[in-house]
């Protein structure tokens, strides 16, 4: 059945209704593309960052689990960049594989770093030698080259067939700088030192050697410091034995010329004090002289030689002698025979049980008759005449022969007659007193039976006490003798060197022209008071090695603690600067005093600044007396005067003789020639009379040396023929040779040569030139040679100076000093100073002061005197 078709009622639309709009299908469609679209772009947004921190993040875990922590990884979508600085390359591919074990590797990007590679640092190359009687031992690192090689070398030469022990190691690095200087100076130390241990580096060299005397010890010092390359600090520790004294001598006199020593011997410092003072308390006028050496016969010596010297007081007019342990007392003729029988008593209870004594009172003569003699004369020239009586002709011709070998072949004349009738002991006397003569310049000899007189002029302080020596050892004990010996300085070859307290005076006169002077809380040296450096320096150089005291004070400004510390600074500034000038400072010291030592007001700037110094004194004078500040309980002196000589006396060891050791002996031999030199007359090979006392001095030196190889070597100038120059010089050498014998120098191992105008050490077309080429040298057989550009300085003011060889003789000018404290100036570290538990406070410090400067000075001698 078919249903009707419903009906929808006629609705009608209300009024002002309008239908909508139909939305375009295109719009539609676009709507939906734009919102897929910012829907894949915040997916895709999330989904990389998720994945960036998952990258980054195991990266850095697996970083963290092998221990890398120099790496920082970043991610950029899905690259992962490494970077940071790695140690090494290998650091840097590890990292990167590990980045690649958790992310893929084409994700990974390299930009990591590697620190630069350093080069290896050249190790520390340092060298021991150490030489002695037994061998030579080597021990360090050296750098790769010829060094080895030359040291092994040397070793060898001087080793003299005994196996070198070498503990040498090589490293092939470049040498620092300095070292080549260092290890040239350590291996001519080596070469001069018989006794040593030398330590090289590249900044510094330490010398520490054994000497076999005091003479020894300072030519070897001086030799050192000639050799010593600039800008080199080097460090010298030479000891030296005392000198043994055979016999074991002192002899003392007291008469109508005054009393005095003609020879005296002491083992220590105190008993050399205690003869001084026995001796000036018996009426001993001026700087009395006492030799310290080993070989004393009792440890009671000083005891025995004051109790002698009590007798001699006690009776008037008398001689006592010291031949070891045999006394001779002696009193004048005409003595009370009391006095000298109580004198007597009482020193032989005073003497220790090993002395014996032998006094006698001579009785005056009761025979006119002339007594038996003999006499000797010494003229200027050298020449002796021997007179008086001998027992036979074999006594005459040993006499002969003695003159000769002692003064020269050409130069005795012999006048003797026989008596066979003369005393028992007459021989020896003569001969005795012969020797005695040769140590003098000119003089005369008398031997009788009762004494032997030996009377001169010498250019040697020495020469009394060497004389008294032999006397008392060859006529033995009991027996008489007089020494009347002159000392003419103009006769000393050595008197030119001045004495310390010239040096102190010196050194006075120079500071009073000018003072030290400091920039304000600096202990740098500036170039003005570097100037001053130079000139204290080559005033010191001309001296011997002093013991000195270099005093830093300062005013009262800023801490206590802090003055301290800038004035020893100051001081040692002062040291350092003479040890860069060359000058001797192994006897000198540096010492800071602050503030403590005042010698002017503190309240006045002209009080400061006078208090602001520095101060040279002797070591072991009586220190200068301090003058308070104005606010303390005692009154305030007036400055001290910069120009006052310092007080106090100086004193010097009596040298002792020329050193064994045969280096030593030419440096001596060489270092005189540097100061006088040996001349001959015009084309002749005739020694000038001028020289004669030069050939003395250089055959004492000799004597003390004997059985060294030295070859004694004529130069002369080119003008003339070279044939005749060549002959000329070896008859010069020779007639030197001729002269040292004719002095008593055993010259048997030595050789003369003439070497002509062949080695010349100057320009030979200047009169200059010429003197200087013309020259005797004395070298040792199988030295090597110097070049002679070494051989001779350009000017002929630059000859070194001579060795302190003065000591001697002014050891018996100058009086007994406590030994100088064992204080190594030389380093800041053996230079007590003050240590701040703070940093010193100098702010307040205005004082003036100087710096050493690394210029380092040779020292100026004195001109050569070529008669």
């Amino acid at each position: 059945m078919r249903l009707p078709k419903p009906r929808l009622p006629n609705l009608r639309l209300p009024t002002g209704w309008t239908a909508p709009r139909r939305i375009p299908q295109g719009a539609v469609a676009l709507a939906a593309f734009t919102v897929a679209g910012l829907a894949a772009i915040g997916i895709a947004t999330t989904a990389a960052e998720v994945i960036e921190r998952r990258s980054v993040k195991a990266v850095n875990w697996v970083m963290a689990q092998e221990g890398i922590t120099w790496v920082t990884a970043t991610a950029d979508g899905m690259l992962v960049t490494l970077t940071g600085t790695a140690p090494n390359e290998a650091a840097r591919f590890r990292a990167v594989n590990l980045a690649g074990t958790v992310i893929d590797n084409d994700r990974v990007r390299d930009e990591l770093a590697v620190t630069p590679v350093t080069q290896i640092e050249a190790p520390r190359f340092s060298v021991e030698m150490l030489r002695n009687d037994d061998g030579i031992q080597l021990i360090g690192l050296l750098p790769e080259g010829p060094d080895e090689q030359t040291l092994a070398m040397a070793a060898g030469e001087l080793s003299r067939g005994i196996p070198v022990a070498d503990m040498l190691e090589i490293a092939a690095y470049t040498p620092p700088s300095g070292w080549q200087p260092a290890f040239d100076f350590g291996l001519a130390a080596l070469k001069l030192l018989p006794r040593s241990k030398i330590s090289v580096a590249a900044d510094s060299v330490t010398v520490t050697a054994i000497a076999t005397s005091e003479a020894e010890k300072r030519t070897l010092e001086s030799e050192l410091a000639r050799m010593r390359p600039e800008g080199l600090a080097v460090t010298i520790d030479i000891s030296a034995p005392r000198p043994v004294i055979t016999p074991f001598t002192l002899r003392f006199v007291k008469d109508a010329e005054g009393a005095r020593f003609d020879a005296c011997s002491a083992d220590t410092e105190a008993a050399r004090s205690r003869i001084l003072a026995a001796a000036i308390a018996a009426g001993m006028e001026g700087k009395g002289s006492c030799t310290i050496g080993l070989g004393v016969p009792s440890p009671r010596w000083a005891e025995a030689a004051e109790a002698a010297i009590r007798a001699v007081t006690a009776i008037g007019s008398a001689t006592v002698t010291f031949s070891d342990a045999d006394v001779s007392l002696i009193a004048a003729e005409g003595t009370d025979q009391a006095a000298f029988d109580r004198a007597v008593g009482e020193l032989k209870a005073a003497l220790p049980a090993s002395f014996s004594l032998d006094a006698s009172l001579p009785r005056p003569a009761t025979v006119a008759a002339g007594p038996a003699e003999f006499t000797a004369t010494l003229a200027a020239d050298g020449k002796v005449e021997l007179r008086g009586r001998l027992t036979d002709d074999m006594v005459r011709a040993a006499v002969d022969s003695f003159a000769k070998v002692k003064f020269g072949a050409g130069k005795v004349y012999n006048a003797t007659r026989l008596d066979p009738e003369l005393p028992d002991g007459w021989p020896v006397r003569v001969l005795a007193g012969i020797e005695a003569l040769g140590e003098l310049e000119e003089g005369s000899l008398l031997v009788r039976q009762d004494t032997v007189e030996v009377s001169g002029v010498t250019g040697s302080q020495n020469a009394r006490g060497r004389i008294s020596q032999i006397l008392s050892g060859k006529l033995g004990q009991g027996q008489t003798f007089k020494v009347a010996v002159r000392y003419d300085e103009e006769r000393d070859p050595l008197a030119a060197l001045p004495t310390p307290e010239e040096c102190i005076a010196t050194l006075d006169a120079i500071l009073a022209d000018q003072k030290i002077t400091f920039p304000p809380g600096s202990a740098e040296i500036d170039a003005p008071t570097g100037q001053l450096m130079t000139r204290i320096a080559d005033a010191l150089n001309e001296c011997t090695a002093l013991p000195l005291e270099i005093a830093g004070h300062t005013d009262a400004q800023g801490s206590e603690e802090g003055n301290r510390a800038l004035s020893q600074a100051r001081a040692d500034a002062i040291l350092l600067a003479l040890q860069g000038r060359r000058v001797e400072v192994s006897l000198m010291r540096a010492v800071g005093y602050g503030e403590s030592r005042p010698i002017a007001d503190n309240d006045s700037e002209e009080g400061r600044e006078a208090n602001r110094r520095i101060e040279f004194t002797l070591i072991g004078a009586p220190a200068a007396p301090t003058t308070a500040p104005a606010n303390d309980a005692t009154a305030a002196a007036p400055p001290a005067d910069p120009a006052a000589p310092a007080t106090g006396t100086a004193t010097l060891l009596a040298a002792p003789l020329a050193p064994a050791d045969a280096a030593a002996c030419v440096a001596n031999i060489t270092a005189l020639l540097a100061r006088d030199k040996i001349t001959f007359d015009p084309g002749s090979d005739d020694i000038s009379d001028s020289s004669e006392a030069l050939v003395t001095a250089l055959a004492e030196l000799l004597q003390q040396c004997p059985g060294k190889p030295i070859e004694v070597a004529g130069h002369t100038d080119s003008q003339g023929t070279s044939r005749n120059n060549l002959t000329l010089s070896e008859d010069r050498a020779k007639a030197v040779l001729v002269a040292l014998k004719e002095r008593g120098v055993d010259v048997s191992t030595m050789k003369a040569v003439g070497y002509g105008e062949d080695k010349p050490i100057a320009d030979n077309g200047t009169e200059e030139g010429r003197e200087a080429n013309r020259r005797i040298e004395f070298t040792l057989i199988g030295a090597p040679a110097a070049s002679p550009a070494a051989a001779a300085p350009a000017d002929p003011q630059q000859a070194p100076p001579a060795p302190d060889q003065q000591a001697q003789a002014e050891a018996a000018a100058t009086p007994a000093l406590p030994a100088p404290e064992a204080t190594p100036a030389a380093t800041p570290e053996t230079t007590p100073a003050a240590a701040p538990a703070t940093p010193p406070d100098f702010s307040n410090d205005t004082s003036p002061s100087v710096a050493p400067q690394e210029k380092t000075l040779r020292p100026s001698p004195r001109p050569a005197n070529n008669g």
